[in-house]
């Protein structure tokens, strides 16, 4: 009865988490264009935020409760399923097609943050003739982590705000909801996050034990890819549209934000220890962003990730859980 109440817990915590992201989002995004805030900024911030509000919160009460391998594992399992399941999944549905010159900038800071989990999480094997000594992301790593977001949301800002200047703003089309019910959405989902993540997190950690694996497991595996589940839907939604380059965009973004925003507010609130995430689950993230890199650095200036390197990435992703469970 005890291990039902886990599960019920676990799946309870993670619908609510990516409901609450969801109203939270449509919200809050309502009301700022109330206030006049353009769509561009709205999207870059709020609705970039929301997409990646259940590792957000799942990581930070991770933290708050002391459960590091929970925290860690949930970003780096997260981006792990983002640039392997999510990509591959979407250019099975419909190859993605992308100007090279969009993403070549941005894919970078993809593979810089891997690098920044990398070194900051290991970097104590430098110390004492090559022997680990607590490793950890330190509260100076999160405040690194955090002004490098910054760095990037403003770049980013810039070159939306460019771009947005050959386009026009439809949103004038769509009938806006009275302010007091976006109010009342936004209150809504945001306590739907705060339950559902206190209760993801519980039962997760519950079912660990249950079945004898360590937490950092569960996050790698069954967290973090039901709380990406929100950026695999909008991904996949866009590819069906024929707006692939939107869905990889969603997917840069989002490795971007569970690194520098999502892992440098954790480690600021508690030092993250590295625990159960091994060196061999940071480097398959290492590898899995440079490969990505790889797909749309090099080639024409249209880059098409076709289906079959979407199947290879699938595989990969596969292999990886697999090489986890067993």
């Amino acid at each position: 009865m005890q291990e039902l109440i886990l599960v019920l817990e676990f799946v309870i915590g993670l619908v609510a988490i990516i409901k609450g992201a969801d109203w939270l989002t449509d919200g809050a995004a309502s009301i700022a264009h109330h206030f006049g805030i353009p769509t561009i900024v709205v999207g870059l911030t709020i609705v970039a935020v929301g997409s990646s509000a259940p590792e957000f919160v799942v990581s930070v009460v991770s933290a708050i409760k002391g459960n590091v391998d929970m925290a860690l594992g949930n970003v780096v399992g997260s981006n792990i399923f983002n640039i392997l399941g999510i990509v591959g999944i979407t250019a099975l549905v419909m190859p993605i097609t992308i100007d090279r010159r969009n993403m070549k900038y941005d894919v970078p800071f993809v593979v810089l943050s891997s690098l920044f989990i990398a070194i900051t999480a290991f970097d104590s094997y430098f110390e004492g003739n090559g022997n680990p000594v607590n490793n950890s992301i330190s509260r100076s790593d999160g405040l690194l982590m955090l002004c490098t977001f910054v760095v990037f949301m403003a770049y980013t800002m810039s070159i939306a705000k460019k771009d947005q200047n050959n386009t026009d703003d439809n949103d004038n089309n769509i009938k806006p909801k009275p302010l007091w019910k976006n109010i009342l959405l936004a209150i809504i989902g945001l306590v739907l996050l705060v339950a559902g993540g206190d209760g993801l997190v519980e039962g997760a950690s519950g079912i660990a034990r249950w079945i004898g694996i360590s937490e950092s497991v569960i996050a790698l595996t069954i967290v973090s890819a039901g709380t990406s589940a929100p950026e695999l839907a909008a991904s996949v939604m866009a590819a069906k549209k024929g707006d692939t380059a939107m869905a990889l965009g969603n997917v840069v973004g989002s490795v971007v934000f569970n690194v520098f925003f999502v892992l440098g507010t954790s480690a600021v609130i508690f030092p993250l220890g590295i625990g159960g995430v091994t060196a061999t689950d940071i480097l398959a993230l290492l590898g899995a962003s440079v490969l990505l890199w790889i797909l749309t650095a090099f080639g024409q200036k249209t880059l098409i990730i076709t289906r079959t390197e979407g199947a290879i990435l699938v595989i990969m992703a596969i292999a990886y859980y697999t090489y986890l469970v067993i």
